[in-house]
């Protein structure tokens, strides 16, 4: 038969070769959800140490609305760079990075305690961007990022493939640690508006759970939950710091490519 004579041309069929390692790397874009949390505000000079007690955050999408028309950085993306080092355990490495918002809900009633102008103060005040027939304005903004940046171990789970390997389907979780590279836009009150540029401002820590869908080995979508807490500190502000704290839920899209590095596994 024909087949038989195939090995002595080196025509036949070899084993699939398959590379140690695989490197991986995806951009998308995220939605967030804020625990109420506490925003400390020092500012020594003007003799104001006072607490914003269990405030609510929101975030600002930015891709929900002219995605095609802004640069891509301007809404809140993502971005996973990561290895699979070992691919009989299934166990791998990833730099991760949230560009996140968190705006300071606005014309909320804010309980805040501690010392206003020198003086003890224990009350409830209007928080707003904008006060009917007052110039007065009032806002913190976490808008050019809360930015998450993690450090993460991997694990996959392969969980389908089809009989032509042109589709798979994995699951992840990760988990990391790392800082955070905060953006604070703020104006307290009757206080000069501030703006600073970018700070390492705190440390973060979360976890994930993702989906991949990878299409002709190449190609993926991939869907992830995450939670994330995230502590600030020494966040600048007009004559002083600010600080707080908060948990993070987060969901994500995201599209990726993958590519096999490394030695040929025999």
């Amino acid at each position: 038969m024909v087949w038989m004579l195939l090995p002595l041309f080196g025509l036949s069929q070899q084993k699939k070769k398959e590379r140690k390692g695989e490197l991986y790397f995806s951009w998308g874009y995220n939605t967030e959800w804020y625990t109420k949390s506490n925003v400390g505000i020092s500012q020594p000079s003007l003799s104001n140490e006072y607490t914003f007690v269990s405030i609510y955050g929101h975030d600002h999408k930015g891709w929900d609305y002219n995605l095609f028309s802004q640069a891509v950085s301007i809404p809140q993306y993502n971005y996973r760079l990561g290895y699979i080092f070992n691919k009989k355990k299934q166990l791998g490495f990833e730099i991760n990075f949230d560009h996140t918002k968190f705006i300071f809900g606005d014309n909320q009633i804010t309980h805040i305690k501690g010392k206003v102008n020198g003086a003890g103060f224990d009350g409830n005040v209007l928080f707003a961007d904008s006060i009917a027939g007052s110039t007065s304005s009032s806002y913190y903004y976490l808008n050019n990022g809360a930015n998450f940046l993690l450090f993460n171990i991997v694990k996959r789970w392969p969980l389908y493939i089809n009989k032509k390997e042109t589709i798979k389907v994995d699951g992840f979780g990760k988990f990391g640690i790392g800082p955070v590279i905060p953006h604070v836009q703020n104006k307290f009150f009757n206080q000069p508006e501030n703006a600073p540029h970018f700070q390492l401002g705190g440390w973060n820590v979360g976890i994930e759970g993702a989906i991949r869908a990878t299409f002709f080995h190449y190609v993926y979508l991939e869907y992830t939950n995450k939670l994330d807490y995230a502590r600030y500190s020494g966040l600048k502000i007009y004559e002083g710091t600010a600080k707080q704290a908060f948990g993070t839920y987060e969901m994500m899209l995201n599209l990726g490519l993958s590519f096999p590095v490394g030695k040929v596994i025999q």
